[in-house]
């Protein structure tokens, strides 16, 4: 698994994580299907696209992601999408012995204490992350895997407004995908992520006009208050 060149088929290939992927150049021969020609809901036509091409490799991102809200309002689409089809792939992989990275979430952690390691409890809080763990649960069954909880977002920076007392582990999306490609011959589950600060000081480094706001202590707002990632493991692996 080490260092030779691998066909590597990439699910959600056209998503904002994909697009840096496709962006990015590698030795590995990857594989971008549409929707259309590999739909993790139909069991059929994974298999039959998988075995067409006989990938080494599947990084699998297809699912729903934003706006965190479609979690919440059509649970439906988020289990079909994030658990269903991701246990799609997963029983594909596993029948045609076809390694899986799984990209999941730093927020399927509990999210108050922040600094967390791959080894200590989940407890996602809200739907999306309830949603990615479901995908994990799947992948965890299949040994021939590894599962990347990933802290990541788009550079630049999409919003005009950051907290300032929300602590994470933010990583721009064009670093991940230089970590991901050393890490595809790893197993079991890995942290991915930048250095653990809020959020606003993460944003104003590349945006200068960006304003600080704060999260209320009573506040609606489905996030976790610290889902800063330990990154041991990760430091010694690179």
């Amino acid at each position: 698994m080490k260092k030779s060149k691998k066909k590597i088929v990439i699910t959600g290939g056209s998503g904002r994580f994909g697009s840096q992927i496709k962006n990015f150049k590698t030795k590995h021969s990857t594989y971008f299907p549409s929707k259309k020609k590999l739909d993790i809901l139909n069991l059929r036509n994974i298999k039959n696209y998988l075995k067409k091409i006989k990938p080494d490799i599947l990084i699998h991102l297809a699912g729903l992601s934003r706006p965190m809200n479609v979690h919440e309002k059509n649970i439906n689409k988020s289990i079909d999408l994030n658990i269903i089809g991701t246990a799609n792939i997963t029983k594909v992989c596993s029948e045609q012995k076809i390694k899986l990275v799984y990209i999941s979430t730093n927020y399927v952690y509990p999210g108050t204490k922040g600094n967390y390691k791959e080894t200590d409890p989940l407890k996602p809080v809200n739907n999306y992350a309830w949603s990615k763990l479901g995908g994990e649960a799947s992948v965890q069954l299949y040994k021939n895997s590894l599962i990347m909880r990933v802290s990541m977002t788009e550079k630049p920076f999409v919003h005009s407004k950051a907290f300032a007392n929300v602590k994470t582990s933010f990583m721009y999306h064009q670093d991940v995908v230089k970590i991901l490609f050393k890490l595809l011959h790893k197993k079991g589950v890995i942290n991915i992520g930048g250095k653990s600060q809020n959020i606003y000081e993460f944003a104003k480094k590349e945006n200068k006009k960006v304003k600080k706001i704060y999260m209320r202590k009573n506040s609606q707002t489905k996030m976790p208050r610290d889902s800063s990632l330990n990154l041991t493991k990760l430091k010694k692996y690179l």
